[in-house]
């Protein structure tokens, strides 16, 4: 940890963010910063085409305008890592957790080979704030007058970039990555009216918003469509092979897709990735895993779940853990599933 990581977390800890769980209200903004998530920065002339061949999204034709999700994937077609990416200036930014990045930066350089790359970590010069509802068009005002207008739109400007990212119950969200100097001098007018909370509530946005995040406890497990990654945009099917291409392609083209991903609501507390789920109907095995799931009372927790479409037609219920686990509520998820074909990818 550097100096500047260090001032800004020492700054955090005075600021004494909440430490219990709260449910998500569209009705009621706030900002978090996310000091669980790291960023890889790649430049040199072959950075992106490099990177092109390495993530299941285009990278090639990503504009400093915009963000994109993407993933990496193991030879099996398996995902190790799902990014958020985006370009500003001749810069590539990669956005992960950070308990993951040093292995995926290790194993993303072995790759570079003669390309004119180079990644750098530089998550400890950057601070990642999430806000959340609509106070937060009025606050971000005076740093960013214009706001990005829809999902994975982008601004740069001298106070950082900002980021639109997907509604979470039709309340817009944002990512501001700037200085820890600016994030500590803008902090006492943002919290004026974004109450500040911890990155649970925010990750707790990303599940409702139907965005999956692959951590430790669950690569490998996924192929991309099974946590829906190619419906919210992350999987290009026109772009050109990197590792699983070929897998993922069939996946995708041959046959119905037999697993998907799902949300739920659960009576219980600390669920962990990569839980097992399983159905009344077929209790001697499981029928799905948990992706990712956070509190949102202090006794209930919201997951996104992967799991056999075979299972959600039989009718029975689901349960955490075990047969006679806690039961899954079924929700909706804010976005239509559909098999999306190359003639259909967007531009």
């Amino acid at each position: 940890m550097n100096e500047i990581t260090s001032t800004w977390l020492n700054f955090l800890q005075q600021q004494q963010l909440p430490s219990t769980p709260a449910p998500f209200d569209a009705s009621q903004s706030f900002v978090a910063p996310l000091t669980d998530l790291g960023l890889i920065a790649l430049t040199g002339e072959d950075a992106a085409s490099f990177l092109h061949t390495q993530l299941t999204n285009d990278v090639q034709g990503l504009s400093v305008e915009q963000a994109r999700l993407a993933g990496y994937c193991s030879p099996k077609g398996r995902l190790l890592a799902t990014f958020l990416m985006w370009k500003t200036g001749d810069t590539i930014l990669l956005q992960l957790p950070r308990n993951l990045q040093a292995t995926l930066q290790k194993r993303l350089q072995m790759f570079v080979m003669r390309a004119k790359a180079k990644l750098a970590d530089v998550s400890d010069g950057q601070v990642i704030l999430g806000l959340a509802g609509n106070a937060v068009a009025a606050t971000l005002a005076p740093w960013f007058p214009a706001l990005p207008t829809k999902p994975y739109a982008k601004i740069d400007n001298s106070h950082g970039t900002l980021i639109r990212l997907a509604d979470a119950e039709s309340a817009p969200r944002y990512q501001w990555i700037t200085s820890p100097d600016i994030a500590i001098a803008a902090w006492p007018q943002l919290t004026q009216n974004l109450p500040a909370t911890d990155a649970r509530r925010w990750r707790l946005t990303e599940i409702l918003a139907g965005v999956p995040q692959i951590t430790t406890l669950t690569q490998e497990q996924f192929v991309p469509q099974m946590i829906n990654f190619e419906v919210i945009g992350g999987v290009n099917f026109k772009k050109g092979c990197y590792p699983g291409q070929e897998i993922v392609a069939r996946s995708q083209y041959l046959g119905k897709l037999k697993r998907r991903a799902v949300l739920a609501r659960v009576a219980a507390m600390d669920v962990a990735a990569a839980t097992e789920v399983f159905s009344s109907a077929d209790p001697g095995q499981p029928c799905g895993m948990i992706v990712n799931a956070e509190a949102d009372s202090a006794s209930h927790s919201v997951c996104l779940v992967e799991i056999k479409l075979a299972a959600l037609e039989d009718g029975g219920s689901f349960h955490l853990g075990a047969a006679d686990g806690p039961q899954l509520t079924v929700g909706t998820l804010p976005y239509v599933i559909t098999d999306v074909t190359a003639s259909e990818q967007p531009a």
